[in-house]
């Protein structure tokens, strides 16, 4: 494995007043500001960057990191899928680690602590060979952590703002919701929906994008990178850091605003991560080629 470079690491307005005295007349009063409205004077919340499916892509966990550092947003969860596929597993699980609030469980990292269920042959490969990375690490002390910080991994989180799952709020590990589900499973998105209060995240599909109940679905394209929050409940697919499927090979994130969520793409350095996987034989080419279609 070569060596890595670990990622690093967020109007007051004064009163006027005047006194009556001795009968005299008051001077004009002074035309007052309209009043703002409740949501107006609302204190700012902290932004949240939201990553999900890094797959062992130290290069792109790398700039994601670096550019959430450049923003100087401080808070960071992460929805699963920080192992499994990819050449790195271990830095990034470490990089994860030291850098976010809560990491959810995917199906890989459940692949990885317990064993993989309906992997193709591929992915059950790079499973095993992520165990075993896992388990010849010399430094026991490292070694444990890395073990009872996956075994420690929630299948959901409910944030005072959002709940976080990896897969969907039914069934948070394993299943996905993809945006053709709106046409050809709406009653799947319907029962999906009935489990949601106001804002879920999830990854999984490797596709970004909003979900709203009606059924639909928005990519960031449709939304020029913003969703404006309002009362309507959504689903925010936050893309992959380390493996985009929407045919756009560059890392995808969010920011969760006060009122709105950004998406975020950011162009990484492919073809080192490439060749590090041609270099691993327990790992299928095809791992590393996706990689430069987005697919």
């Amino acid at each position: 494995m070569s060596n890595q470079n670990d990622a690093e690491q967020i109007a007051s307005l004064s009163s006027v007043r005047h006194a009556h005295e001795n009968g005299a007349e008051a001077p004009a009063k002074p035309v007052e500001a309209p009043a703002e409205s409740p949501a107006a004077t609302e204190p700012e919340q902290e932004p949240i960057a939201i990553i999900s499916d890094i797959h062992g892509n130290l290069e792109a966990l790398t700039v994601v990191m670096e550019e959430i550092r450049r923003r100087n947003i401080k808070n960071i969860c992460c929805l699963g899928d920080v192992i499994g596929y990819g050449p790195n597993p271990l830095e990034c699980l470490d990089t994860v680690i030291e850098n976010c609030e809560f990491t959810i469980m995917g199906n890989h990292d459940f692949a990885i602590f317990y064993e993989p269920f309906n992997f193709n042959t591929a992915a059950e490969n790079a499973a095993f060979w992520t165990r075993q990375q896992f388990e010849s690490d010399p430094d026991r002390k490292r070694r444990n952590r890395r073990w009872r910080y996956l075994g420690g991994m929630q299948t959901r989180m409910l944030h005072p703002r959002f709940m976080a799952v990896h897969g969907s709020p039914r069934r948070p590990i394993n299943e996905y919701i993809f945006p053709d589900d709106i046409y050809s499973a709406s009653q799947k998105i319907s029962l999906i929906f009935e489990r949601v209060s106001h804002l879920c995240f999830v990854g999984h599909t490797h596709v970004p994008g909003v979900f709203v109940a009606q059924p639909d679905f928005y990519s960031p394209d449709d939304l020029n990178n913003r969703y404006d929050i309002t009362e309507e409940k959504a689903v925010i697919n936050v893309g992959s850091v380390g493996q985009p499927r929407d045919h756009d090979p560059r890392s995808s994130f969010v920011i969760l605003h006060s009122g709105y969520v950004e998406f975020i793409r950011i162009a990484y350095d492919i073809n080192t991560t490439v060749d590090k996987v041609r270099s691993i034989d327990a790992l299928d080419n095809f791992l590393g080629q996706r990689l430069l279609e987005g697919a």
